[in-house]
């Protein structure tokens, strides 16, 4: 949008509750100059209301608002720059990707082969190792949002999120968790991009008040080091509690894991070829149950067929790719912890029934001595939390529409990174939400053009990118 030498807010924010039957075309041609409600522009498309009160603040969005600035958000805010889109970013934390940046151990690498794990339109640096650190990623994001002019606005809490049917436009309100003031953000589109991990799953054990030391989540867990010398009863058995277990034995730690329901463990690479990638070759003949098949197959052969008897069996049903795409079960990638298993170095136990003073009694009737506990149980949707008035999300915080489709709704709502498919999954997210956003942009927004937007250099755009 050209703005004239003093810019002034064409009041869509002030006259939205006045007049709630306006089509929102009229946000963009209403053009009676008015010199009351002088604003302040900023070059991501929003424009702020200036005369508010210093509480509750009004901002009219050129462009989608987006929640989050993770992975998922980040990546639809640089498709939606490439195509000519403005948009707002907004995030509770003070960083970019606060849960790679503050709530990983400090061991964790990516899973999957890079090549997997890129965001549209930038491949990781040649330079970087097969399977990149978690600093090596937070440096990619941070050069990836640099490099596509994504500038989230940070310590924006969003209490709600709501569609005004009247108005056909979104209203946001965020907190400003440093100066508490509450900021009304109005736009046309919302991209909920807080991801499935947004909230810690904190498992209500019984007894844990009588227990006498620590317990915290692994979100809280940087290092093995602090627990030198200690028992420490790890609960939950997926990629963070085997990861966790195997750096605590690194560091002279007796690490317990409980193991309550079956797991499928598989060798993260077969003769020096990544699983996934053998996984993802065999899906382009085979269908997918019997992709899962082969891939027990060959994990017995690589892992060895004791599993059960070292106290991991496998499910009773669903395969490790069945389980992952319809209940977000991650397989777990063996990067040495089944050694440590083998090796009597970490011990594995069933279900707590309570804990108790010195350890906890588990559900087999045996006592496992504890002098710490790490809750290794993963994390949930925080959506129900803030998105109201609208049946796209279930009550578990995801899409109701299963992937492919589950990154529309209605009324100009898109999800971005809740397909239970990693970075790969988001990133095709990503193109498709801002595809589809920027052909309506366009066609209905006068002061829209891609010509405005400056363009990141040596960059594959994103409609090009492997997904």
């Amino acid at each position: 949008m050209n703005l004239p030498h003093r810019p002034y807010l064409r009041r869509p924010p002030l006259l939205l509750p006045q007049l709630p039957s306006l089509h929102p075309l009229f946000l963009f041609l209403f053009s009676v100059d008015h010199p009351l409600v002088p604003a302040t522009a900023s070059s991501d498309g929003v424009y702020i209301d200036t005369c508010m009160m210093a509480a509750s603040r009004t901002m009219w969005v050129n462009g989608p608002i987006i929640v989050g600035a993770g992975p998922a958000g980040i990546a639809a805010a640089a498709c939606l720059h490439t195509r000519g889109v403005p948009s707002v970013v907004l995030d509770r934390d003070d960083c970019l990707a606060s849960l790679w940046q503050r709530r990983t151990y400090d061991r964790l690498r990516l899973h999957l082969p890079k090549h997997f794990c890129q965001l549209p339109g930038m491949p990781f640096p040649d330079h970087y190792p097969e399977y990149p650190s978690k600093h090596q990623f937070v440096a990619y994001l941070e050069s990836y949002a640099t490099a596509f002019h994504v500038r989230p606005r940070f310590r924006q809490s969003v209490v709600c999120a709501r569609f005004d049917s009247a108005a056909g436009l979104w209203r946001v309100q965020a907190s400003d968790d440093d100066t508490g003031v509450v900021t009304e953000y109005i736009g046309r589109w919302l991209v909920v991009a807080t991801g499935e991990n947004a909230e810690r799953v904190i498992p209500d054990l019984d007894g844990a008040d009588a227990f006498k030391g620590p317990v915290s989540h692994v979100s809280e867990y940087k290092s093995g080091e602090p627990y030198r010398g200690k028992r420490v009863l790890v609960v939950g058995c997926g990629n963070s509690g085997m990861e966790v277990c195997l750096d605590l034995c690194d560091h002279g730690a007796r690490p317990s894991m409980v193991v309550r329901d079956g797991v499928h463990v598989l060798p993260r690479e077969m003769l020096g070829v990544a699983t996934f990638s053998v996984a993802v070759f065999l899906l382009r003949f085979l269908p997918l149950r019997l992709v899962d098949r082969l891939l027990v197959l060959l994990a017995g052969l690589f892992l060895g067929g004791d599993l059960a008897r070292l106290g991991l069996r496998r499910p009773s049903h669903g395969g490790p790719l069945e389980l992952k795409n319809s209940k977000g079960r991650t397989p777990v990638l063996d990067i040495g912890a089944l050694e440590k298993i083998r090796a009597g170095e970490i011990k594995i136990v069933p279900g707590v029934r309570r804990m108790e003073a010195g350890g906890a009694e588990l559900v087999d009737g045996r006592f496992v001595a504890a002098d710490a506990v790490i809750l290794a149980t993963g994390y949930h949707s925080n959506v129900p939390q803030w998105l109201k008035g609208s049946d796209f999300f279930s009550g578990e915080g995801y899409p109701k529409v299963e992937f492919p489709e589950g990154w529309k709704g209605e009324s100009g709502l898109y999800s971005v990174g809740f397909t239970r498919r990693g970075l790969a999954g988001l990133s095709l997210d990503a193109v498709r939400v801002a595809s589809d956003i920027a052909a309506e942009y366009h066609t209905t927004s006068p002061s829209s053009s891609s010509s405005m937007v400056p363009q990141p250099t040596q960059l594959v755009p994103c409609s090009q990118a492997e997904t």
